[in-house]
């Protein structure tokens, strides 16, 4: 009895323990009662770390519009265990708050109209640390090679909210952009989104570095980095006109920027924007900033951190053609179209940010080096390395993303898709023309995928389905009997039918179903039939 009684109590505190994780979850990755009446127009944020203690103190001054009646006193706001909140002012008026979890709700007064308002967060605390950046997320407290102090942010997965009071739900980027005062010893530099609105120098032995941003940013795409850094400025001819570009990198490695890193931006900078159109952060700049860990997509301060090499420093299974660009350079700059021009509401959907920075990848490789390499990069990034355990969209509201899979998958839907629509300039086009409609915009797979499907004059929602929705790969079966081909898909869902070419039928398509079909064929000495690599389909021969 003692044995059962201990069992039934594992079994209380293990589902206790569940209840409380997923309300968390919902309170991180959905729109609340707590968030939803109120919108985000702008971030000022001023942050004091210190390296010795690894803590950090700062305040948030957050501007925000009510945009609908309330039907709570509470404002939600997000900030990361063991970080605390000190105190919460509104016009100069204290106001009390409690925390659950990780969420703080704030109560605030009521208002009369649904006008702008302002409430500053003062925290302080020490904050999670990243031991594998960017992977885990957090504080990267680290030293360059030299032995000095080297800080940085990355908390895309882990969410902004692992160092600053925010509302981390993604699907509300502060309108109006975020201003960032850094405050560090005045031996070293701090770096941050933006352009740079001055440095003020403190009677304690600290400087103030002061940056901003003018455009809607993503809460994760807001940073710091900390250490020696100098900076080398350059300028871009984009599509806009000129395009202010600056390069940080500690002191030692001045000298790689204007013989390594100014002309690999500049040339994938112009590849780009021949696909996915100008630059979308031209009032803010372009910066490029050596990073402790390998890179990060932060919004017009890229973080930066391959060795100046060609490649990806630490990477396995290597080809030939991934050593002709800097995938680091090349897969985070595309990021400002895709992750930061436009961002998925939901992490659930970062397929949309990965597969296009991924695509990017290959269509830069095709510029550079033609067609046929371009094709064979893919085709070596793609073979084997989609597991396929889960679907590339993953569960909606619990801040929860699909893992590896969306970033191989994503691109081979997206290249699949350039084979349907047959039409280069056209499938360009498309591109450019998702950047331009969502321009600076939230978005979910639906939106994308409705744009993609209109723009390119097919339907494609049966596609999207089946390889975003399902970790099914459909089966292209064929029978052979003298000059008839006779063919169909399996493993699919209802109604899956895409164009196809094989090396029996030559240029001319084939729309495959789950329904048979037949074709007359012209045969030739092989018995067997290889479908057009460009399309993810798997190939059986029946009788």
């Amino acid at each position: 009895m003692l044995k059962n009684y201990f069992l039934i109590l594992l079994l209380i505190l293990s589902t206790c323990a569940s209840e409380a994780q997923n309300k968390q979850d919902t309170l991180k990755g959905s729109v609340t009662p707590e968030r939803v009446w109120w919108n985000v127009l702008h971030y000022a944020l001023t942050v004091k770390p210190d390296y010795i203690k690894q803590t950090i103190t700062g305040e948030n001054t957050i501007e925000y519009r009510v945009v609908q009646n309330r039907h709570t006193p509470f404002m939600q706001i997000d900030l990361q265990s063991p970080l605390t909140i000190d105190s919460v002012k509104f016009n100069n008026r204290r106001l009390s708050y409690r925390q659950d979890g990780n969420a703080w709700m704030i109560k605030t007064p009521p208002t009369n109209n649904k006008g702008v308002q302002k409430i500053t967060i003062y925290y302080s605390g020490k904050p999670k640390v990243s031991v594998n950046a960017p992977w885990d997320g957090g504080l990267v407290w680290s030293r360059d090679s030299l032995g000095r102090p080297w800080m940085a942010v990355a908390c895309q997965l882990v969410g902004a909210s692992v160092w600053y009071p925010c509302k981390v739900y993604l699907g509300d980027k502060p309108d109006r952009g975020a201003s960032m005062r850094i405050i560090v010893p005045d031996t070293l530099v701090a770096v941050s989104n933006g352009l740079q609105k001055g440095i003020h120098h403190n009677a304690d032995g600290t400087s103030t570095y002061s940056w901003a941003v003018t455009s809607p940013i993503n809460n994760y795409g807001i940073t710091f980095y900390i250490g020696k850094y100098v900076n080398t400025p350059d300028a871009f001819p984009g599509e806009k006109g000129k395009l202010n570009m600056d390069f940080w990198v500690l002191d030692y490695n001045v000298p790689k920027v204007k013989s390594y890193l100014i002309p690999e931006v500049h040339k994938t900078v112009r590849s780009l924007e021949h696909w996915f159109g100008p630059y979308p952060f031209c009032q803010d700049g372009f910066k490029m900033v050596e990073a402790p860990y390998i890179g990060m997509e932060h919004q017009s301060a890229i973080g930066y951190g391959n060795q100046f090499r060609n490649g990806r420093y630490g990477a396995k299974r290597l080809t030939y053609w991934d050593m002709k660009t800097d995938r680091m350079i090349v897969h985070e700059t595309a990021h400002e179209w895709f992750g930061n021009n436009i961002t998925a509401k939901d992490p659930a959907d970062r397929w949309v940010q990965e597969g296009f920075a991924g695509y990017a990848e290959e269509l830069i490789m095709e510029d550079f080096y033609g067609s046929k390499a371009g094709n064979e990069f893919f085709m070596n990034r793609s073979t084997g390395r989609i597991g396929n355990a889960a679907p590339i969209i993953s569960r909606y509201g619990i801040f929860e993303d699909a893992g590896e899979d969306m970033y191989m998958k994503g691109w081979v839907l997206l290249h699949m898709v350039r084979a349907i629509v047959n039409d280069d300039e056209k499938f360009r086009k498309l591109l450019r023309d998702l950047n331009t409609h969502f321009y600076h915009q939230t978005v979910t797979t639906k939106d994308i995928e409705n744009f993609m499907s209109k723009a390119s004059g097919k339907d494609l929602s049966k596609v999207f389905d089946q390889y975003l929705r399902t970790t099914q790969i459909p089966v292209f079966e064929y029978k052979l009997s003298a000059n008839k081909l006779t063919y169909r898909f399996t493993n699919s869902i209802a109604k899956f039918e895409i164009p196809i070419k094989t090396n029996l039928t030559g240029k001319d398509w084939l729309y495959a179903s789950s329904s048979w079909k037949t074709i007359l064929i012209k045969r030739g000495p092989a018995d067997t039939l290889s479908v057009d690599p460009n399309f993810y389909v798997g190939i059986k021969k029946v009788d």
